[in-house]
């Protein structure tokens, strides 16, 4: 199948497919007499199970990482499960400074709501931000 095909088939751009090749998660395929890209149903598998790793948050160097031992005849299974437990952990750690960040700006809205607004007349500053966590 030709390029086109291939991206309707598997629900991604062209320019992603090509992007695919560039860095190596997808093999350049064989070409045409006419020197059209030439995919096979592997590339269609591949390309499912890039969207599938890069949904559960694998960044496109990991999943290139696991296609890379597949490709060599490896199992992948261990290597995978720690880029997952990896993800896991960077995800905790981002949801940590969330739930900070949100307590901080609930303070801050709490604090905020009690101002006199009347009393704001700083042409440069809000006093909902100066007054709640302190002048910078």
């Amino acid at each position: 199948m030709k390029i086109g095909e291939l991206a309707a088939t598997a629900g991604v751009t062209t320019k992603a497919i090509r992007y695919y090749e560039s860095i190596g998660v997808l093999d350049e395929p064989a070409r045409t007499d006419s020197g059209y890209r030439a995919y096979d149903q592997g590339a269609v598998e591949r390309l499912d199970f890039v969207k599938q790793a890069q949904s559960s948050g694998l960044a496109l160097a990991d999943i290139k990482s696991i296609l890379e031992i597949k490709d060599r005849g490896g199992r992948s299974c261990e290597h995978t499960l720690a880029l997952l437990r990896q993800r896991l952990d960077d995800l905790d750690t981002k949801i940590a400074e969330l739930q900070a960040a949100r307590t901080e700006l609930r303070d801050m809205y709490a604090n905020a709501s009690a101002l006199d607004t009347e009393t704001c007349t700083d042409s440069n500053r809000c006093q909902v931000i100066t007054d709640t966590i302190g002048d910078a």
